[in-house]
């Protein structure tokens, strides 16, 4: 199914003005929604009861308003508001071309596309390479529904893609981690060195969408069948591996357990696991002290060794006697 563009803007650059049309990035319609239904299992429908009359109002009878004081409101009739949003211009300007990873995301709102409608092509293209050449996204300004946006076009990572129009939120609109007084705390050098290690060991060198899934919506969608199903839902229990890491408090620690429950990256410790699975594990020396080579047995006289003998020999002959009875009693039984 072809994509349905939203709106025919102008992207002004320069002196050259290129025709595009607006698109949705990002879908919603995927997500699990549940229904509001009476006991009866009868659908539910939303109503507006107007607080003063305590009546159910109808739509033809709403109008709109702005409250500019508790309780108080200014209000305008539909043609007032049409006029309102027909100030809303067409044209997307750009006012200045900043590096590519000069926005912090935290300031990234709702995402579009942009494709080139008629005779746009050619400069839609341009304005793309030359982008993708220098590193630089554009700054623009934007009015679109009642609101004037500050927004980023920027061109889209694969060779394939093209113009990607950001919505940026305004600095007002997005709180200060100051707010939040965060504490600082002091990180030793071994804490510090094994964090970059687990790093290093679960490094990755790009995101691939692909390799992700909402694991949870299938859950909540598996559930949703059982129910249908006839079968009751299952609350899951805490497996014992979430069990025991919740356990572990010291920071050191956790971060060691990270490493060993990690398997290393491809190509890393190949080569070394083998040699330490062939070399013999040696003990420790203690703490301050090099390792010795161990000093053979020390062997006793030749007549020691002969009157120990002796004494096996003596103690085997005393023995044999008191077997062959239990060994005779074995076999009757």
């Amino acid at each position: 199914m072809a994509a349905r563009s939203i709106a025919s803007l102008s992207l002004s650059f320069g002196l050259v003005s290129i025709p595009v049309k607006l698109f949705s990035a990002t879908e919603t319609a995927s997500a699990v929604h549940f229904n509001m239904l009476h006991n009866c299992g009868s659908r539910l429908k939303q109503q507006y009861v107007c607080l003063k009359e305590d009546v159910v109002v109808e739509r033809a009878d709403m109008i709109k308003g702005y409250e500019f004081d508790k309780d108080r409101y200014v209000t305008f009739t539909p043609a007032e508001l049409k006029a309102l949003e027909e100030s809303a211009r067409h044209t997307i300007d750009i006012i200045s071309f900043i590096p590519l990873t000069s926005v912090d995301p935290i300031y990234y709102d709702k995402a579009y596309y942009l494709a080139p409608d008629k005779r746009g092509a050619k400069p839609y293209e341009l304005l793309r390479r030359a982008m993708q050449e220098s590193g630089r996204c554009a700054l623009a300004r934007w009015a679109w529904k009642g609101k004037q946006y500050v927004v980023q076009v920027r061109p889209a990572a694969n060779e394939e893609g093209g113009l990607i129009l950001q919505q940026l939120l305004y600095a007002d609109e997005v709180r200060s981690m100051k707010e939040l007084e965060i504490e600082r705390a002091e990180i030793a050098k071994p804490e510090l060195q094994l964090a970059l290690q687990l790093i290093d060991q679960i490094a990755a060198d790009s995101y691939e969408p692909g390799d992700y899934k909402d694991e949870e919506k299938a859950r909540v969608l598996a559930a949703i069948d059982e129910k249908i199903a006839g079968k009751a839902i299952v609350v899951a229990e805490p497996s014992g591996a979430e069990a025991a890491d919740a356990k572990i408090i010291d920071l050191t620690e956790a971060l060691r357990a990270s490493l060993g429950a990690r398997k290393p990256a491809a190509g890393k410790g190949a080569a070394a696991a083998p040699a330490a699975a062939a070399a013999p594990e040696a003990s420790p020396a203690p703490s301050g002290e090099a390792a010795l080579p161990r000093k053979a047995a020390k062997r006793a006289p030749a007549g020691e060794r002969a009157k120990a003998t002796e004494a096996t020999e003596a103690t085997e002959a005393a023995q044999a006697p008191a077997a062959a009875p239990r060994a005779r009693a074995r076999k009757q039984g």
